[in-house]
């Protein structure tokens, strides 16, 4: 953003469903930390059972501390192992692909509402939005009137 270098961070449920997102200037433990804590927010009374990570060194000592502080129940496992995220690795091409077509950002806030535009794209392209049909073009109005509060 603005040509500083910023993390996106993303969170995929088992079933390809956005959880959460954030953009980071920094990729270490407080932000890592602060993004689990988002994401466990957003999931509310559902604990996750494994979470999938890149090997990034920051993830372990976050979950950990989690489940030091019990929002995160004690059984959860961290699975730091590349290959294992790759349902959000795949995921997550579909919003690199859009980041980049758009000759990157020139503030948090507008990058925020941008991905966050484009995450909503990606449910109904991909069929998560429950009450929607994918080729309803007068549901998928309505949707993004919900979410962002706008007319379409």
């Amino acid at each position: 953003m603005a040509g500083v270098w910023t993390y996106l961070y993303r969170a995929v449920d088992s079933t390809g469903e956005t959880i959460d997102f954030m953009l980071s200037p920094k990729r270490d433990a407080v932000a890592t930390n602060h993004f689990l804590q988002k994401a466990l927010m957003r999931t509310g009374q559902i604990r996750p059972r494994v979470i999938n990570v890149d090997g990034h060194t920051s993830y372990p000592p976050a979950v950990a501390e989690l489940k030091a502080s019990g929002e995160l129940g004690r059984r959860c496992r961290c699975r730091p192992v590349a290959y294992l995220n790759n349902l959000v690795e795949q995921d997550h091409r579909f919003v690199k692909k859009r980041i980049t077509a758009s000759l990157w950002f020139r503030s948090a806030d507008g990058a925020m509402r941008t991905i966050a535009g484009y995450e909503a794209m990606n449910m109904i392209r991909k069929g998560r939005v429950r009450w929607l049909p994918k080729g309803d073009i007068v549901g998928q109005v309505r949707f993004v009137e919900q979410v962002f509060g706008m007319a379409g």
